[in-house]
């Protein structure tokens, strides 16, 4: 499908595995640059020979999302490589602390928020002159079915997805007659390293195999989910490439589902 942004240059932070990966070679495939970047450096040029791009069309810096300055040196590093970025991604986050409220203390608060939602404001800050500079841009965000259907067990991810949505939907309103076309997009429990790891917490938690551990993640903690079934990256990864293309050209200020039904409002 050509998605008319072929030419176009894109950040996709959170982009050694995942969602962000398989973002990034859709977008490769539609003729975007690419950059990707994550905290550890060796991971992300794994990450970057694994995609196979043409000479000249992908790049990987690292950054860390909690420092200002090392997101400020990001910044520096892309626009030397490739200019000014028509299009971010913004796929990086933890699940962060987790427990009951009264079982989680101010550092894991702090800290989930710290990544989750300032990760992003900070980055927004660092490349919004860049994203309204050309008449055409695009932001897409990472949330999750937490930020409207919150769980008991992991509130401060689920405060700082909520966040990451209003953020969404404020700059939606600020910058669209620039150009500028800011979105969401919210998978719920979909297959990548995050969920990975989740599940082999539960399943040495249960005594129970991987499998049996999903099985159970999904009749116990997400009954609404009528696919029974984890979703795919590539899954995610299609509707982000559709927000991210002049095919969304009269889409902003959305939040789409990609959750197999997990959320139960309309």
């Amino acid at each position: 499908m050509d998605l008319g942004i072929t030419g176009r240059t894109a950040l996709i932070t959170g982009g050694d595995s995942g969602i962000g990966w398989h973002t990034a070679r859709l977008l490769l495939d539609e003729g975007v640059t690419v950059v990707l970047s994550d905290k550890d450096q060796d991971s992300l040029d794994e990450a970057a020979a694994k995609l196979e791009a043409p000479d000249g069309k992908l790049f990987a810096f690292s950054a860390d999302v909690t420092s200002t300055e090392s997101v400020a040196a990001l910044g520096s590093k892309v626009r030397e490589a490739v200019g000014a970025i028509d299009i971010f991604v913004q796929s990086s986050g933890v699940t962060g602390a987790q427990g009951l409220f009264h079982e989680i203390d101010e550092e894991g608060w702090a800290s989930t928020i710290d990544i989750d939602l300032m990760g992003p404001v900070r980055l927004t800050r660092e490349f919004l002159p860049d994203l309204r500079q050309g008449g055409w841009g695009r932001i897409v965000y990472l949330v999750s079915e937490d930020a409207v259907q919150p769980y008991d067990d992991e509130l401060p991810y689920c405060s700082a997805k909520a966040g990451v949505l209003a953020l969404m939907k404020g700059l939606s309103r600020s910058y669209a007659t620039e150009g500028l076309l800011v979105n969401a997009v919210s998978p719920a429990f979909i297959h990548t390293p995050m969920t990975d790891a989740m599940m082999e917490k539960r399943s040495d938690e249960l005594g129970v195999s991987f499998d049996e551990a999903v099985e159970s993640f999904l009749d116990e903690e997400r009954p609404y989910m009528e696919q029974k079934r984890r979703g795919e990256p590539d899954e995610v990864a299609n509707v982000i490439a559709f927000l991210c293309s002049d095919a969304a050209s009269f889409v902003n200020g959305s939040n789409y589902r990609v959750d197999s039904g997990s959320v139960a409002t309309i």
